[in-house]
């Protein structure tokens, strides 16, 4: 069987149409944008799923990750703003929002991210302190943060977070803050026992003020109540009663006796008057107390020549 032009020809042209459909299908899988390139000119950006191209005139140009990424900065070193010299490294994180501009407003885009924000450590940092650097960490973040998402804005890119990892300042330094930070907390453990000791006495000071200022109270009442007392004996004296006056008198007398034998360095006491003249001055006392106070009632009045009997004579002054 003899196949003519036509039958060879058709089968080709219908393998060319399916080889040219087949070259123009691109899928674009998720978290990516491909740019399209038309004779070397950009045209359009495909999105994730299912495209068409014009085969043998468009082509695929830059196939670019829209996902957020890492970028990790190596460690470099730092001279701050007192001449310390620290050893720095970092993270950046940043996203392409704009395939084109990524693609084509920068070369090698991570590259440049990553200069760029290295540049912009050594700048901010070294215009702290080390103290202020050390102590900081967020606000030199913040920093940086705003500076390289500034300055990468043009290409397309946002960049989400910039993150100092580790400040290492050198071994001496190390040693040196160490004993600065071991001063400092000795300073202030001696404020406070200070600050302590001197709240203590000024407790102690008022708790003396206190018990000075009671013990006065209690002399100023005890003189308030002897003045009463004279003044009572002096009333009585005015009313012409000699009993109160031997009463007075006898109670005081007795007192200082009471004190006298109490004495724990005393053995021996030695009274200046005659026992009989003792006992018979008490007796006086209690006939002096019961005249003063008020008369006894009539039981006591029956009974008390019973008890007057043996008491012997009085002497001395209660015989006024």
């Amino acid at each position: 069987m003899l196949f003519s032009g036509l039958d060879v020809l058709i089968p080709v042209l219908i393998l060319l149409v399916l080889l040219l459909i087949f070259a123009g299908i691109k899928t674009v899988p998720q978290g990516f944008n491909y740019t399209v390139e038309r004779f070397g000119r950009y045209t359009r950006t495909l999105t994730p799923g299912l495209n068409i191209i014009v085969p043998f005139i468009d082509r695929l140009g830059a196939k670019m990750n829209m996902m957020e990424q890492v970028l990790d900065v190596p460690t470099q070193e730092v001279i701050t703003k007192d001449n310390a010299i620290v050893s720095v490294d970092g993270v950046a994180f940043y996203q392409v929002l704009n395939a084109p501009q990524a693609a084509y407003q920068v070369a090698g885009l991570q590259n440049a991210i990553l200069n760029l924000t290295m540049t912009n450590i050594r700048s901010v940092m070294g215009s702290m302190d080390l103290d202020e650097l050390l102590s900081n960490r967020d606000a030199i973040n913040d920093r940086l943060l705003h500076i390289v998402d500034e300055a990468a804005g043009p290409w397309g890119i946002k960049v989400t977070r910039v993150e100092i990892k580790d400040i290492n300042p050198p071994a001496n330094l190390v040693d040196s803050m160490a004993r600065q930070m071991m001063a400092e907390r000795n300073k202030r453990a001696q404020i406070l026992e200070a600050e302590g000791l001197k709240q203590a006495q000024v407790l102690e000071a008022e708790g003396r003020r206190e018990a000075a200022f009671r013990d006065a109270e209690a002399r100023e009442r005890l003189a308030e109540a002897e003045a009463r007392a004279t003044q009572v004996v002096s009333e009585a004296i005015a009313k012409g009663d000699v009993q109160a006056v031997n009463y007075f008198v006898a109670q005081k007398y007795t007192e200082a006796l009471a004190k006298i034998g109490s004495s724990s360095n005393n053995k021996v006491v030695l009274m200046p008057m005659e026992a009989s003249s003792l006992i018979g001055s008490l007796g006086g006392i209690g006939a002096i107390a019961k005249e003063v106070f008020g008369n006894e009632q009539p039981v006591q009045r029956q009974q008390r020549p019973q008890h007057t009997a043996a008491r012997p004579p009085l002497t001395g002054p209660e015989q006024q």
